[in-house]
């Protein structure tokens, strides 16, 4: 390895590249200097540096886009000129490349149908079980369902019916509704004569019919006969017409005994005579039409009319607007109509909803078929209308086809999402929901956590008859393998059936690492952005077994990271830096972990001790008040009661899969949010909560990209665009043009670009491999049209403005306090490094929340706000962890109270106050096992407890040693 030297050229520029090694020569993406790098084959290699040193530059922006332009060159002529080109790197060579695959953090899936099963391909193994050694079940009797042979039926028949009058028939028709004119007349052409609808035998007749709205079955008369053996030939022919008319079934009707049974060869039930689809791999899958749940069409959920979102105040009257599709009284038929209902029982529209019966309620909902007498002085007779289809019919045609797109929009406003009534969230229809093995259908399998589901695989070969288990032993063998890549990778607490799009980042990861896992490939570079994240200690050592166990396997890993165990566990690391932005970009270290604990970079103090973040010597006492959330029980949460301390740095620790973010984000989050801000989204079940009175405001610090579209960046959400609009509106050269604030916006049309739109760049689909994004060729990325460009303050564009770092900006707008304030909150945060105008979509999850923060942070507070953030850390160097304290400090000195959900042990031996749930993830969690100081949490017997006490101890430590 040799550190950046910007005076070598590429010409005289040694050749380092061996076998044993990747060799990058001369990187300059983004911040890198220049920097040449070696990275051993076969090995665990770390990159790590400050937050925007250019750690990602090198090892996704370089490195990876070599790989992905390397395997489109081996493409054909014709398929690279379908995928276009990709931008080459700019670096002066890199050598010793194997195939690369990188596992982002940024790449979850967002499909609703995506599932850690689908994902994990799993699911797919368990279709596959089901499909071949599933038992069926009839969903009407269930009993076991039957199918027979043609010579088995003749034979049961022969048995059953001996000396018997019988009619053999061919069903054609199960309770469907029709008038079948077409049917019958088909039938008579074929020259058949009788039919039985509905139990009854009718001959077939021209032009006859049926009610068309009413529910039939219909059979076809094939014979009619006395069975005996010496009629055998007779009956195998007729069975076999039955059976090629019947579709593979066949009914007997017996004259003397006035019943009836069924016969198929497929899949049958002889009482009910329902049959199913010869069980196949797609009849089990909820993606596809013969699997999914004809309610849901797969997803599990639909959308229903909220009643409360209609009604939001009972206490209103009809009258006074408390039905909020239709507002206040008007003299239209719609309010004539509810009026004759409300006097239909004895009310009127003035009277308040809550005291209006709630058979008025329900028929102003969903409609009456009677007819409503109305009275109105504006007409001059009695008015009948003969039905009334209600609110909720009306509101839902305007989700239709033929609604513009404002109704739909007005109209979802009244929606809330509900489990499935059809198949309780299962996704699959009944049929597929009715095989069974070891008594568990496949639904069954995946709401098991993975750790329960692995456990299960272990043995249940020996559940099944013989045949079963040899037709079953490949099939999990599989299942077997992929679901220990999963527990090994610490996400037993998981369950197949959770939606992808609900996953951390983290989680996304260690998922996809799992599947890497089970592929078993050889000679491919992995490269990993962060994989510990949301991962506690207890479960940091199961992913570096895991990542050496893909290292073993003859392949190199290269993770980008900032945990110190897989640090102190790596092969190699490259540590960027010295600082981030322009003052970063260059290889400071290159080595071993055991050289790097005697070098003198920021890293390498942190883990050899020299540095730490500094712990307050006693937690803050609070302000006496107290937040209480009482019965929580969404999910795996166990009646928990959850008790604030108001004015303190709270941390909420615990497991993976321990209730964390469902205590927090899922339920008290959402409680606040509807008493703040009146938000729509539902909390989880819970009893009660008390103390709400002691905040007046929540503010929620995820995640999440900034905005939904690329277009948002920093300057746009934290608000100081405006201003600088503003700003470049008022100079001179802008008022002699006629140019308002709007013309330096580059969403609206008049001062951007209109070839890329103000996007500053063009979207290239590559199909089967991620969009590529290449600069437009008119404004050359600057987003704005020429003329606006000419606007310039201090010899700089607003194009020139959106690409300076914050850092840059902080000293260009020195002197204007309305923009200098907003931007000085964004460097103090440690976001220095970013650029005014970079799209959210290429932040990190933890810069977009200090972003947020840094928001929050430059607007005023009351002292009386709860933060709630979910692992700020994620992303971030020890040194930006200290800045980030240094940050929630402030808020909590102002008097304000903070929640993190945190593993990092850094903060959580910060607070003031923690609070560990466990003891185990997913069923094994759900209760607050200890609450208190992290000095008292460390003397509990809590899976995070041992873990705090090595952090206090060796702070205790460091503080002896400093004293004189």
């Amino acid at each position: 390895m040799s550190t950046a030297n910007n005076n070598e050229t590429t010409e005289n520029k040694p050749d380092r590249a061996s076998a044993s090694s990747l060799s990058v020569l001369g990187a300059r993406v983004h911040n890198l200097k220049n920097i040449d790098v070696d990275i051993p084959h076969n090995s665990l290699a770390v990159i790590t540096g400050l937050s925007g040193s250019g750690k990602s530059s090198l090892a996704f922006d370089t490195i990876f886009a070599e790989g992905q332009r390397r395997y489109i060159e081996t493409f054909s002529a014709y398929a690279r000129n379908m995928l276009g080109n990709l931008e080459r790197p700019d670096v002066d060579k890199i050598t010793g490349l194997s195939p690369v695959i990188a596992i982002e953090q940024k790449t979850v899936n967002r499909n609703p149908r995506s599932t850690i099963g689908t994902t994990t391909e799993v699911y797919d193994f368990l279709r596959l079980l089901y499909s071949r050694v599933g038992t069926a079940v009839s969903y009407v009797t269930g009993e076991p369902m039957i199918k027979y042979t043609r010579d088995q039926i003749v034979n049961l028949i022969l048995q059953r019916y001996d000396g018997h009058k019988i009619y053999i028939l061919a069903p054609l028709v199960k309770n469907r509704k029709g008038h079948y004119k077409e049917l019958f007349e088909q039938l008579r052409k074929k020259g058949f004569l009788t039919v039985r609808v509905d139990g009854e035998l009718r001959d077939l007749t021209l032009n006859m019919m049926l009610d068309r709205y009413k529910n039939h079955d219909i059979e076809l008369v094939i014979d009619r006969l006395k069975v005996s053996v010496k009629d055998l030939t007779r009956l195998e022919s007729t069975v076999a017409d039955a059976l090629r008319q019947g579709e593979r079934q066949v009914m007997i009707y017996d004259v003397e005994d006035d019943s009836a049974a069924y016969f198929s060869q497929t899949l049958m039930d002889p009482a009910s005579g329902i049959s199913y689809r010869e069980p196949a791999p797609h009849n089990f899958s909820f993606n596809s039409p013969l699997g999914a749940c004809p309610c849901c069409k797969g997803l599990g959920y639909v959308n229903i009319v909220d009643r409360n979102k209609i009604i939001p105040n009972p206490s209103l009257s009809i009258h006074e607007g408390a039905i909020l599709p239709l507002g206040k009284y008007k003299n239209s038929v719609i309010f004539w109509q509810i009026d004759a209902i409300c006097k239909k029982y004895g009310c009127t529209i003035k009277t308040p909803v809550k005291d209006l019966p709630e058979e008025a309620v329900g028929e102003i909902l969903n409609g009456t078929n009677e007819r409503l007498v109305i009275e109105n002085d504006t007409m001059a007779t009695y008015n009948y209308f003969n039905t009334y289809e209600g609110l909720v019919k009306y509101i839902e045609m305007q989700q239709g086809d033929d609604a513009s797109a404002a109704a739909r929009k007005w109209s979802e406003g009244f929606f809330s999402r509900a489990e499935c009534p059809e198949c309780k969230g299962d996704r699959l229809n009944r049929e597929a929901l009715h095989f069974f093995i070891d008594g568990k259908n496949i639904a069954q399998l995946c709401r098991l956590d993975i750790s329960d589901l692995y456990e299960w695989s272990k043995d249940v070969e020996s559940r099944l008859s013989p045949t079963q288990a040899i037709i079953a032993r490949e099939i999990m063998k599989e299942i077997r393998s992929r679901l220990k890549f999963l527990v090994d990778v610490g996400l037993d607490y998981l369950q197949l059936n959770r939606a992808s799009a609900t996953l951390s980042g983290g989680e996304s990861q260690r998922i996809r690492l799992a599947t890497q896992l089970g592929s078993q490939l050889v000679n491919v570079l992995y490269i990993l952005d962060e994989p510990s994240i949301g991962l506690h200690q207890r479960d940091n050592r199961r992913l570096i077994d895991s990542l050496k166990q893909l290292r073993d396997a003859s392949n190199s890993i290269l993770v980008v990271e900032h945990d110190k165990d897989i640090m102190l566990d790596a092969d190699y690391i490259v540590d960027i830096g010295p600082k981030a932005g322009r003052k970063g970009g260059e290889v400071v270290f290159a080595g071993t972990p055991a050289e790097m604990l005697s070098k003198d970079t920021l890293t390498a103090n942190y883990l050899n001790g020299k540095l730490s973040i500094p712990l307050r010597d006693k937690p803050r006492k609070g302000n006496g008040q107290k937040l209480v959330l009482r019965g929580a029980k969404g999910n795996n949460l166990k009646d928990v009661t959850l008790t604030l301390p108001l004015g303190r740095f709270i941390c909420v620790s615990g497991v993976s899969g321990s209730g964390k973010s469902s205590l927090i984000n899922s339920t008290l989050q959402p409680i606040l949010s509807q008493k703040f801000f009146r938000s729509q989204t539902a909390p989880l079940p819970y009893d009660k909560i008390e103390g709400i009175e002691n905040i007046d405001k929540v503010v929620t610090v995820d995640q999440s990209p900034l905005g939904k579209s690329p277009r948002s960046n920093p300057a746009t959400y934290t608000g100081v665009f405006t201003a600088i609009r503003d700003l470049y509106a008022s100079l001179s050269e802008a008022k002699i043009r006629g140019y308002r604030p709007g013309r330096f916006s580059f969403n609206v049309a008049g001062g951007r670009c209109e070839t890329c739109s103000g996007n500053g760049y063009k979207t290239i689909e590559m199909n089967f491999l991620p969009d590529v994004l290449v600069p437009c060729e008119t404004c050359g990325g600057k987003r704005y049209n020429r003329e606006t460009l000419e606007v310039r303050f201090k010899g700089k564009s607003i194009a020139d403005v959106l690409d300076m770092t914050i850092n840059q900006a902080v000293e260009f707008f020195a002197g204007i306090p309305a923009i200098l304030n907003k931007i000085q909150v964004l460097r103090d945060i440690g976001l220095g490094y970013i650029k005014l105008g970079q799209p959210s979509s290429t932040l990190s999850g933890g810069e977009n929340q200090r972003v947020k923060l840094a928001t929050e942070l430059s607007r005023r507070d009351t002292g009386k706000t709860l933060f709630i953030l979910d692992e700020p850390t994620t992303g971030l160097h020890f040194d930006d962890i200290r800045v980030l304290l240094s940050v929630l400090n402030r808020l909590v000195d102002k008097g304000n109270t903070v929640l993190v959900i945190e593993h990092n042990l850094d903060v959580v031996c910060a607070a003031d106050h923690v609070i560990d749930m466990g003891p185990g993830g997913g069923k094994n969690g759900g209760h607050i096992i200890t609450t208190g100081t992290p000095a008292q949490v460390a003397k509990s017997d809590s899976p995070t407890a041992p873990f705090i006490r090595e952090v206090l101890e060796g702070v205790q430590k460091d503080r002896s040693d400093s004293k004189p």
